[in-house]
């Protein structure tokens, strides 16, 4: 990368870290169960409400509980369950018209990521009747205020629940893109260690490995504060401590618990501080490919680690050490290498791996187009990359029984 964009980039990071205490940062108020969700509509005086979801939570009846209690207590209860892994711009829309069409005062987004990135745009294009998604890419296009929005995960991973992003797919390019503003910020966030009980084994793994992503990028990027520090060592403490247990027994709900709280605590750290490289090569592997993000996350994490190099050394070991893997004391380098191994020794023992198939080779210039147009200038990571050596990473991760598949390759 040359001097000039170098320069261009640390400015516009800086510029944003200096403004970080005079922006509308705001935590979502906690809710623990769903009477506390029935309390905060009511205090919004909302009567009829719209959740969004997908079929597949509503199948395992995850959303059954909730809707008896909204019924019980006499809210009405508009669902849209048609989302689905990536939300696209078509979705988003067909949700607003329902929205629109019977009545609705205020959104719940239950599910993963995609769920409450779908109720999040929904409650954009709502605010913004006259103004499409498209022109809502970037930071602080959105600048209204949304319906409540009421988020429950039922993953501890993607942190949207307290994020002022959403990532939505284009239709038809396959272009995945954020919304980033203030707005988006989930009124509440409803954390339920009960929905995520049912959630398999794998999922458990990849959407942990998430939300340890968005600590760790969020910790070692040039935008912290002492808050964001504290959240993400937090975080990863409480990650690295239950991740092995949620995966080995679903039903440990003080695990479950632990996991959903350090999730949150991610995604508040991220929101400020930003995220990095393993999030901009995972964005464009999940538009390209539908490659679940958690996965490309959990899979990129240790190349990318390494590729920053010492740089990162210390801050990968206060975390390490935070984490309980070390004593604060050891070196930078050998407390950064614990940190990495330790992440190599999850995605063996909770059997993510660390390849990802589909990539195919001669997409891969145009991959890291995407990516580098999506990281630079705008995340502070500790060391720039440019379009080239991003590359590198694709050719990492790619099965090396997928390089001569060509067009025919299976997208994950």
């Amino acid at each position: 990368m040359n001097i000039f964009k170098i320069l261009y980039c640390r400015a516009f990071q800086q510029a944003l870290h200096l403004a970080i205490p005079f922006l509308p940062y705001r935590k979502p108020v906690l809710l623990e169960n769903e009477m506390d969700g029935i309390r905060a509509l009511e205090k919004n005086h909302i009567q009829r409400v719209m959740l969004v979801t997908d079929q597949g939570v509503r199948r395992l009846g995850l959303t059954e509980s909730l809707e008896q209690c909204l019924k019980e207590n006499g809210i009405d209860l508009v669902v849209y369950d048609k989302t689905v892994a990536n939300p696209t711009i078509r979705q988003v829309e067909e949700a607003r018209a329902l929205y629109l069409s019977t009545g609705c005062q205020g959104l719940i987004g239950f599910g993963g990521g995609s769920s409450m990135d779908c109720a999040k745009a929904v409650g954009a294009r709502i605010a913004r009747p006259g103004k499409p998604l498209k022109k809502m890419k970037g930071i602080l296009k959105v600048r209204k205020k949304l319906p409540v929005l009421i988020a429950v995960p039922t993953t501890a991973g993607t942190g949207s629940e307290t994020t002022l992003a959403a990532v939505i797919t284009d239709d038809e390019t396959r272009l995945k893109y954020p919304i980033n503003d203030f707005p988006l910020i989930p009124r509440y966030a409803l954390l339920d260690p009960k929905v995520t009980r049912s959630l398999p084994p794998f999922l458990t793994a990849t959407t942990g490995m998430d939300a340890l992503t968005h600590a760790v990028e969020a910790y070692i990027g040039k935008s912290t504060t002492r808050e964001t520090r504290r959240d993400s060592i937090e975080a990863v403490r409480l990650i690295l401590k239950n991740i092995r247990r949620v995966w080995e027994d679903g039903e440990d709900l003080a695990a479950r618990k632990e996991m959903l709280y350090g999730a949150y605590l991610a995604g508040c750290s991220f929101t400020k501080s930003y995220v990095g490289y393993v999030h901009a090569v995972a964005h464009s592997l999940g538009g390209k490919y539908n490659t679940p993000h958690g996965l490309a996350n959990a899979v990129l994490l240790p190349y990318v680690l390494r590729a920053y190099g010492s740089c990162i050394h210390k801050k990968l070991r206060d975390l390490a050490a935070g984490a309980g893997l070390c004593p604060p004391q050891t070196d930078p380098q050998t407390g950064s290498r614990l940190f990495i191994e330790e992440i190599l020794n999850l995605q063996t023992e909770l059997g993510i791996g660390n390849k990802l198939s589909g990539i195919r080779r001669e997409d891969i210039p145009y991959l890291a187009e995407i990516a580098e147009k999506e990281a630079n200038p705008l995340y502070p990571v500790p060391r720039l990359m440019d379009k080239k050596e991003l590359e590198g990473f694709y050719e990492m991760v790619m099965k090396q029984d997928d390089r001569s598949l060509g067009k025919g390759g299976s997208p994950a």
